[in-house]
């Protein structure tokens, strides 16, 4: 398969990261575990947001909800507390226990006072129904598939499309599933980073807008039903407030592909930080933070939309064409377009 890119669709005027990836931010890495066959099509995909501990050294992170119909484990404490403690996993909607498990029992083997003798941890699991495709009932996804994803996180290049928790996401009438991009954003005479991994399993048939204005069909309408994960990390030191502000602008890369986030879509975004983490035991009762102007924080909007937007179209480029459990089939947005070369 190939990307959006390289398929001639261009988004924005930011310049990518090397990888156009979420793991061009620094110590950010990535795995997915598949599970295919007799009747399954899931998995798990695991966002690690540095190298260490995060129980120990949490990102500073923010939350938005821009249509709460999901079932995601962690957000609100995140939402209060302004930090994540796990890593991030995504998968299937039924398969949210068995990821929330696994990263409770990885986080109490590093840490065993963890619920005796400090606080208890808050693990981060985001989900999409994948039923069209997957036989979610089924309950497939273990504990063991989400440490499988865990031990498979890499730093830079990676799978996407059909992978992982996204092997059975559809979008807009297409196949799809987990996708990324990056932006690089110079600011005061430094260089920083911002990524988008989306799970993409959203749209009605026949609302996507391509970059170049043209609207692929690709099936009869249908009401909004499903749902789309952002996750967005960066380098950037931003306050607690600017990365709420920041991860807002995952929104307007959705609405810029067609979304207008139906009644029954489960639409969220999660941003962190990679700069100044917090420490679990800090040695003292005040800690400096190094935060952005707010008047050079446009270009940080800038890349949380554009990278969002062109995240959700590699999960549609570089996945194949595939049947659903009810015999439908869900094209490649990648065949469509060479079938339809822009004039």
């Amino acid at each position: 398969m190939a990307t959006a890119r390289e398929l001639g669709l261009i988004v924005g005027t930011l310049p990518a990261g090397p990888l156009n990836a979420i793991t061009d931010v620094a110590g950010v890495s990535v795995g997915h575990h598949t599970l295919s066959g007799n009747g399954l099509a899931t998995g798990v995909t695991a966002i690690v947001p540095h190298a260490g501990d995060p129980f120990r050294l949490k990102p500073r992170a923010a939350v938005e909800i821009i249509n709460g119909f999901g079932k995601s484990a962690g957000l609100m404490q995140v939402a209060e507390l302004g930090a994540i403690e796990t890593p991030i996993l995504l998968t299937n909607t039924f398969g949210v226990a068995a990821c929330t498990q696994a990263l409770i029992r990885r986080a109490i083997a590093a840490n065993p006072t963890i619920g005796r003798k400090t606080s208890t941890v808050n693990a981060l699991v985001c989900e999409c129904n994948d039923g069209g495709i997957n036989d979610i009932q089924a309950m497939a996804v273990t504990p063991e598939d989400a440490d499988a994803a865990l031990e498979a996180a890499r730093p830079g290049s990676f799978a996407q499309g059909a992978v992982g928790a996204g092997t059975g996401m559809t979008a807009f009438g297409f196949k799809a599933g987990i996708g990324t991009a990056s932006r690089r954003i110079d600011i005061g005479g430094e260089a920083f980073i911002l990524g988008a991994l989306v799970l993409a399993n959203f749209g009605p048939a026949g609302q996507l807008v391509l970059p170049d204005g043209r609207r692929p069909v690709s099936g009869a309408a249908e009401p909004e039903t499903g749902s789309v994960i952002v996750i967005l990390a960066t380098d950037l030191p931003l306050a607690d407030r600017q990365l709420q502000r920041v991860v807002r602008r995952a929104g307007a890369g959705l609405a810029r592909l067609g979304a207008f986030w139906g009644n029954g879509s489960g639409d969220l975004a999660v941003c962190f930080t990679t700069a100044d983490p917090i420490e679990h035991r800090p040695k003292s009762a005040f800690a400096a933070l190094r935060r952005l102007d707010d008047a050079k924080i446009d270009l940080a909007f800038q890349a949380a939309a554009e990278t969002t937007q062109e995240a959700v179209l590699n999960a549609l480029c570089e996945a194949p064409a595939t049947h659903g459990r009810d015999g439908r089939r869900y094209p490649a947005l990648a065949d469509w377009l060479k079938e339809n070369p822009l004039r």
